[in-house]
């Protein structure tokens, strides 16, 4: 049994290595994650690498390389403790391996450090982590086409992510949200999207000045003063329940953000008076108990029924019926 489970689970995710391998990225990553292991373990490659040994032998690891790996490897199960996904966990040790190289080769040597990391560099810039593309049920807006959908029917529920596809904790988090679309979606609740790494302006715009009626109101973006005769208001949608830091250092992406009757009722993750985002893990069970998407669907369930049916039409008069005589009788 010991040996027959491990076995099941390799055929089970068979199919997600193939389409790993397939791929370039993650096989690249881990010959970088492991390029230290074979520069030092591979015959011809360690005979001429020096070594702190007493024997001498250039190709087993020192006591202070095996201190930086165990060091290593406690760092990557506390990072993985938080870890939901299996690319978030390979992501980690990708990271952290890459780190690890890059120490040990500039300990060995500084060329090949400086070789190490001029690879890395060409690598993260030339190599981007695979996009999710599986089935989804969500709508991708813009930042003209946001405030259209949310105020065209207001009966509707969003749910939509604020994302980058630089943020590795977007790319993680994008295969949750999608399945929660295919579990949860209908015309009452829906999905969307925004990419902020695109679209700066959904996250950082408060409006623009408009003429109206009573004169010039300033909605403009929320960090600059408004203009002469430009009294502030916040126009339309385009209001500061947007602002979301694309910031690596604030860590507020991805956002979830819950409309209803076009208005901003809650987010995840929660933002301190700092500006930086409240500890909080993107997995599928938090999404739904802090969302409460049961019992969204089941409200949005039942307001479907009436408009599916339509309104009740009146019930026809029947004709009188004729009397019956004695005679008839």
């Amino acid at each position: 049994m010991a040996v027959v489970a491990p076995l099941l689970a390799l055929l089970w995710g068979l199919p997600g290595l193939c389409r790993w391998l397939a791929q370039p990225y993650y096989p690249l990553s881990a010959l970088l994650a492991a390029a230290f292991l074979l520069v030092r373990k591979v015959p011809p490659l360690c005979r001429g690498l020096p070594s702190q040994r007493e024997d001498g032998n250039p190709c087993d690891f020192d006591w202070r390389e095996v201190e930086i790996l165990m060091f290593l490897s406690a760092i990557v199960m506390m990072k993985n403790r938080r870890s939901i996904t299996v690319e978030q966990h390979i992501g980690n040790i990708f990271m952290f391996s890459k780190v690890a190289n890059a120490i040990l080769f500039f300990r060995l040597d500084i060329r090949m450090g400086l070789l190490y990391l001029t690879l890395c560099i060409v690598f993260l810039m030339t190599c981007k982590p695979p996009l999710y593309m599986g089935p989804e049920y969500i709508k991708y807006f813009s930042d003209k086409t946001i405030d259209e959908e949310l105020e065209r029917d207001k009966r509707v529920t969003w749910i939509v992510e604020f994302f980058a596809n630089w943020s590795s904790e977007c790319q993680s988090f994008a295969p949750i949200f999608a399945d929660l679309s295919l579990k949860y979606n209908c015309s009452g609740l829906q999905f969307g999207k925004v990419d902020v790494g695109r679209y700066t302006d959904v996250s950082t715009r408060c409006g623009e000045c408009s003429v109206g009626k009573q004169g010039s109101l300033w909605g403009g973006p929320c960090d600059l003063p408004a203009p002469p005769g430009c009294p502030r208001v916040t126009v339309g949608l385009s209001s500061h329940r947007y602002k979301v830091s694309t910031s690596p250092l604030t860590k507020q992406l991805p956002t979830l953000i819950l409309f209803q009757g076009g208005t901003e009722i809650m987010r995840r993750p929660q933002i301190d008076k700092k500006g930086r985002a409240v500890s909080w893990t993107f997995s599928e069970e938090n999404v739904i108990r802090e969302f409460n998407l049961n019992e969204l669907y089941q409200k949005a369930k039942k307001q479907q029924k009436p408009r599916e049916e339509g309104p009740e039409e009146p019930p026809a008069v029947p004709a009188a019926a004729p009397q019956e005589t004695k005679k008839d009788k």
